[in-house]
């Protein structure tokens, strides 16, 4: 044991081989002298001394010795590998406060006795003054693992504080001011620079401004490198995401930029890959669409999303968990494994393959949920008025499949909310089960019989369990594990997990459980990228995620009230690629012109003369889709055959999957399927009608291929083209076909602008005139479109107006209050002169 004493007046420390504490102030020294020059040898042994660089030289002797005496007694200490700035932008907001300093701090505890030296560097807008004493209330408040010794801890700690200072960073001059003093000290030191770290804990709308600073004035020295940590939102769709990712590279290189999604430093999480790599001779067989029944994504909050309502109204719980932590756990488990999971590029790449793989989903593809106090603390936090109404979603539900091989037909459901019945996250693989046990279930091995449910589970966090694991059926085999992290867990009789015992799982938990900004922040400070999102690896999800947003702009999520009181109210379940709550939703509904809440549905009998169907978007389909089906079964009772026309849009489409799922009485075999228009595009083509007609309902049904009639726009390897008389040879086609050209059941649309099937406003065809298929321009692209005109749509049996969004309410109240006048609103010159108009809308396009 040896005393060592630093300076007069300044710290003792009292060693015992590695372990440090303190002793008294003043105490006389048993070795002396205790700290030399940079560059000078320690009591004769050849012992260099490893430089620790603090604001004031009297402070820096003291940190050094304490650094020195942890890492260098009784072995040789490094040499030097070099000084490190880390800079924390936001150093006294919530994230800083709650999990950067704790990682910061702890990667000092890793590093101090690596050769490194640090300093870091606190910075806000706050004034100096009182911006150290926000963050220095933090810094005292920081704890070592369980590991650390007391002792030990203290010390360290100490000396963190010591290495750490505050900045205001609002001017160009305070950011000059801050390369000044780094410059200074490495200098005044004789350090080399190893390199920076910038952490940008700081809205988005910051991150130019800042990045301009630092790339003019804050870079380091030729030779060292610059690390730029950068913490979500990354935009709000795809074209924010673009236009923010142009602007940083304007500054930084891709190399340089570390973007952080915290959820890929959970441990349970960044073992998906290694498990899967090191257990490829069992799960090459299973993990694969023949065998996995489906995989649930979950993250679940019990907090609420009170005193974060001015962010939550800007993202939702989509942009907020779905799109980035849930995205980034489901491509580590559909991910085609690459031959090194080490290779950050190769992961990349088989990543960004994974995305191309995703089918995009629909609005049907997905439920939404708004707890009910939501709305009421957007309207406190906010001063929004007292009628303010928000459909910002707080629980959602997401259905995504991938068009591969591997996965095809797999559901993959992402589900997150906020003022749940608890607080967990876990991944579930649930494989099928296709065994048949004759003995009875008392009988069975617990945890062997192959009748058992076999699932993976990767456990986050929080929970029953109250801590990351890894749990595998024992029926399915018994994983292998790397000893040095992650250990076998002893049974807990009493806690069941997925309906199954405990002991019918292997269980494994990490030796050592870590927090995960300390886990990312670690990887920063080495280099390692492989929990990063890259540019690429963003704009893949925001390219996947936009159009599913754009599309549940009008949905109205689903009120619940949180907590245990949302008992099944959010239970949801799949049927085909859609998904519904299995629960009708308890509504209590507005009072409206004088009516009571239960007068609602009636609120009007009919729009523009004729009926009027109202409801809500899930009721509304089912009633078109209703209406259809009997509408077929009268026409082929009557004369053997049903001639239906169906327009192209989103809103058909639901429709269509609503035909496929719940109506296999449907006399497919004797309906013929028409085209109202069609876009003058191949019929491959992503933007075709007939395109959307297949994939969405000519796959999944048994319509004889005889009676299925593309319109045809693609003649003579070309496009609409006069001379191709692609119009009149749909028109002979009608008319041999259907007798009288009087289709049984027409479904048309109705434009923001009035217009229905492809008649524009002032088209100079097909609103009036004898002929009855009529090539038209559309004011949008593709502008070139096929449609029927409207003396035939005007001879059907049945013609049905769908109408559905926030987004129509507009044009609807229009259409409610002009005569007919088909040259400027095409739709009011729908008119059957010997059938049947119902207009069906949702409550959004009538009411707003």
């Amino acid at each position: 044991m040896a005393l060592i004493r630093s300076t007069p007046g300044d710290l003792v420390f009292l060693i015992d081989r590695r372990h440090l504490v303190y002793a008294a102030s003043g105490t006389s020294a048993l070795i002396t002298p205790t700290c030399g020059k940079p560059g000078e040898r320690l009591l004769g042994r050849g012992i260099q001394v490893p430089w620790v660089l603090v604001s004031s030289h009297r402070m820096l002797r003291a940190a050094l010795c304490a650094v020195f005496l942890l890492g260098a007694l009784p072995s040789l200490a490094k040499e030097s590998r070099g000084h490190v700035s880390v800079v924390l932008l936001g150093a006294t907001g919530d994230l800083a406060k709650k999990y950067l300093w704790e990682g910061l701090f702890h990667l000092y505890l890793d590093q101090v006795s690596s050769g490194h030296s640090f300093t870091f560097h606190g910075a806000a807008l706050t004034a100096h003054e009182p911006g150290q004493g926000l963050m220095f209330e933090v810094l005292k408040k920081l704890a070592c693992p369980s590991d650390v010794s007391p002792d030990r801890c203290a010390v360290v700690k100490d000396q963190f504080l010591k290495l750490s200072r505050y900045h205001q960073l609002k001017t160009s001059e305070n950011y000059t001011a801050l390369n000044r003093e780094i410059e200074t000290l490495l200098q005044q030191e004789g350090l080399e620079e190893a390199g920076r770290i910038f952490y940008f804990s700081v809205p988005p709308f910051a991150y130019a401004e800042i990045a301009r600073h630092i790339n003019g004035s804050c870079r380091p020295r030729p030779g060292a490198w610059l690390r730029v940590v950068l913490e979500k939102p990354f935009g709000h769709d795809l074209k924010s995401a673009q236009q923010l990712a142009i602007e940083l590279r304007t500054f930084f290189r891709e190399e340089e930029m570390y973007r952080v999604d915290h959820y890929l430093g959970k441990q349970a999480v960044a073992h998906i890959l290694p498990f899967r790599d090191q257990n490829r001779r069992f799960l090459d067989p299973i993990w694969n669409r023949h065998h996995v029944e489906r995989v649930e994504i979950v993250l679940k909050e019990t907090l609420d999303a009170k005193g974060r309502t001015s962010f939550y109204e800007q993202y939702g719980v989509i942009r907020d968990v779905l799109q980035n932590h849930l995205t980034e756990v489901l491509m580590y488990l559909a991910m085609e494994l690459p031959a090194n999971i080490s290779s950050t590029e190769d992961v990349l790449r088989r990543k960004l393959q994974t995305f191309k793989a995703l089918q995009g989903p629909e609005s049907t593809s997905a439920v939404l949920g708004q707890y009910q106090a939501y709305a009421s603390q957007v309207r406190e936090e906010l001063q929004k008025a007292q009628d303010y109404v928000s459909t910002t979603p707080t629980f959602a539900g997401v259905l995504i499949q991938l068009d591969s091989l591997r996965w095809e037909g797999v559901p993959f459901l992402l589900t997150s909310g906020k003022a749940l019945d608890e607080r967990v996250g876990y991944i579930r693989v649930l494989f099928k089960n296709r065994a048949y046990c004759t003995q009875r279930e008392s009988l069975r091995e617990a945890g062997q019989s192959q009748c058992g449910a076999k699932q993976i589970i990767f456990y986050i966090g929080h929970g029953e369990l109250s801590c990351p694991a890894v749990l595998i059926s024992r029926n399915l085999f018994k994983p292998i594990m790397p000893e040095d992290s992650w250990k076998e867990v002893a049974d807990r009789p009493q806690l069941h997990l997925f309906g199954l015992p405990l002991s019918d799982y292997y269980v494994y938990s990490p030796v050592k459980e870590r927090e995960a900004y300390s886990v990312l922040i670690s990887s920063i400070f080495h280099g390692r990228k492989d929990s990063f999102i890259t540019t690429e690896n963003l704009l893949a999800s925001w390219e996947f995620w936009t159009p599913l947003l754009d599309s549940l702009t009008q949905q109205v999520p689903r009120l619940y009230p949180g907590g245990l009181e949302n008992q099944h109210l959010l239970d949801f379940e799949m049927v085909g690629r859609e998904l519904s709550f299995t629960l009708e939703e308890p509504v209590e509904l507005l009072h409206i012109d004088g009516q009571k809440p239960g007068d609602y549905r009636t609120i009007q009998a009919k729009f523009r003369q004729s009926p009027l169907v109202s409801a809500w978007p899930e009721e509304l389909i089912a009633r078109v889709a209703s209406d259809i089906e009997t509408a077929a079964a009268e026409a082929v009772a009557r004369c053997g055959e049903f001639h239906l026309a169906l327009s192209g849009g989103s809103s058909p489409i639901v429709m269509f999957r609503r035909l496929v799922t719940h109506h296999y009485g449907f006399p497919w075999r004797h309906t013929h399927l028409w085209l109202v228009d069609e876009r003058c595009v191949p019929l491959a083509d992503p933007e075709s009608n007939f395109r959307s007609l297949h994939d969405h309902l000519l796959q999944h049904v048994r319509v004889p291929y005889l009676n299925i009639h593309p319109m045809p726009v693609h003649l003579n390897r070309r496009l609409c083209v006069e001379e191709d008389r692609g119009p009149e040879l749909y028109a002979k086609e009608i008319a041999a076909l259907v007798n009288n050209a009087s289709l049984d059941f027409v479904l048309l649309g109705l434009g923001s602008d009035g217009h229905t099937a492809s008649l524009f406003p002032r088209s100079s065809s097909g609103l009036e005139g004898a002929q009855t298929v009529v090539l038209t321009e559309s004011p949008v692209k593709p502008h070139q479109r096929m449609s029927l005109s409207l003396p035939l749509i005007n001879k059907a049996r049945q013609v049905a107006v769908l109408v559905m969004g926030k987004g129509k309410h507009e044009i609807t109240t229009q259409m409610s209050r002009v005569g007919q006048e088909p040259k400027k609103w095409p739709i009011s010159g729908v008119n059957p002169s010997s059938g049947q108009l119902v207009w069906y809308m949702d409550y959004d396009a009538l009411l707003g």
